[in-house]
C-alpha cells in the first residue's frame, strides 16, 4: 500500500468504511448473514426478555457472550431458562413492536439475488424470528436458527437440541457453499464471537458494527455506513443496486 493511500485511509477512519479486495472473484455467489444486530438492529432474546421484565439481566449475558467472554451454548440455555412460563403471544408481539431491519439490509439481499447469488440467514437466535426476518429482508432462500420449546401455551425454558452456535454457523457456510464453488465464493457478515468461524472461512468475511474481537479478525468491517457497503466491497456500483420497494 502506498504511503499516500495509507494516509488517505487513516484520515477516513471513523467516517467511512473501506476494504482492499482483489478484483478477481470479488462478486460472491453466496450471502450468509447473522440475524441479531446484523440484519436486524436488535437482539431478539433481549427484546423478548423485556416482556418478562428481565431485559437488563438477559442483555448483560448476551453482551458477554457476543464478546466471547462466555460459552455461547451455556449462555443461551441460561437466558432461555429465565423465560420459562412466558406466554407464546409475547413472541409475535415482540416481533411486531421491537424488530426492525438494519439500513441497507433489503438492498443488499435483493441486489445479490438479482445477480444470481443465494442468500441465507443463519442465527444463534430462534426460528420464530429467522423465518419472519428472512421474509421481511427480501425473501432469503434459506434460514437457520435455534428452536424455543413450548407446551402449547408458554415457553418451557428449554432450547431444542442440538444448539446452533459457532461451529454450526461454520457448517452452514460449508454446506450452503458446496454447490457454489466452496466457502471462497461466499460473503459472510456478523457481529458476535459466534460468527467468527464463518467470517474467517468465507471468501469475504465482514464484521458489521461488531464486537472488537470480531472486527479485529474479519477481512473488513462496516462501522460507519450501512449494509449496502457490502455491495461496494464486491464491486457493485450504486446505480446497479436493487433498492427496497
Amino acid at each position: 500500500m502506498s504511503p499516500d493511500l495509507s494516509a488517505r485511509l487513516e484520515d477516513c477512519a471513523g467516517h467511512c468504511d473501506w476494504a482492499l479486495v482483489p478484483a478477481e472473484g470479488r462478486r460472491k455467489t453466496l450471502l450468509i448473514c447473522d440475524m441479531d444486530s446484523t440484519v436486524i438492529g436488535q437482539e431478539c432474546l433481549d427484546e423478548l426478555a423485556d416482556f418478562a421484565g428481565l431485559k437488563s439481566e438477559v442483555a448483560a449475558i448476551t453482551e458477554r457472550a457476543m464478546r466471547g467472554e462466555l460459552d455461547f451454548e451455556g449462555a443461551l440455555t441460561t437466558r432461555v431458562a429465565m423465560l420459562k412460563g412466558l406466554g407464546l403471544d409475547a413472541l409475535q408481539r415482540c416481533f411486531d413492536a421491537r424488530i426492525t431491519l438494519n439500513p441497507g439490509a433489503r438492498t443488499l439481499v435483493r441486489t445479490m439475488q438479482a445477480n444470481g447469488a443465494h442468500t441465507v440467514l443463519v442465527s444463534g437466535g430462534f426460528t420464530f424470528f429467522t423465518s419472519r426476518v428472512a421474509r421481511a429482508a427480501g425473501n432469503l432462500e434459506s434460514h437457520r436458527g435455534n428452536t424455543l420449546l413450548d407446551d402449547g401455551h408458554a415457553l418451557t425454558g428449554q432450547v431444542g437440541q442440538p444448539i446452533l452456535g459457532r461451529e454450526a454457523k461454520l457448517a452452514a457456510l460449508e454446506d450452503e457453499s458446496t454447490a457454489r464453488g466452496g466457502p471462497g465464493n461466499a460473503i459472510a457478515i456478523g457481529d458476535g464471537a459466534n460468527d467468527l468461524a464463518m467470517i474467517k472461512a468465507a471468501g469475504l468475511g465482514l464484521a458489521y458494527d461488531a464486537k472488537p474481537v470480531v472486527a479485529a479478525q474479519a477481512d473488513a468491517a462496516i462501522s460507519a455506513t450501512d449494509l449496502r457497503t457490502a455491495l461496494f466491497f464486491q464491486g457493485y456500483a450504486a446505480d446497479t443496486f436493487v433498492e427496497a420497494g
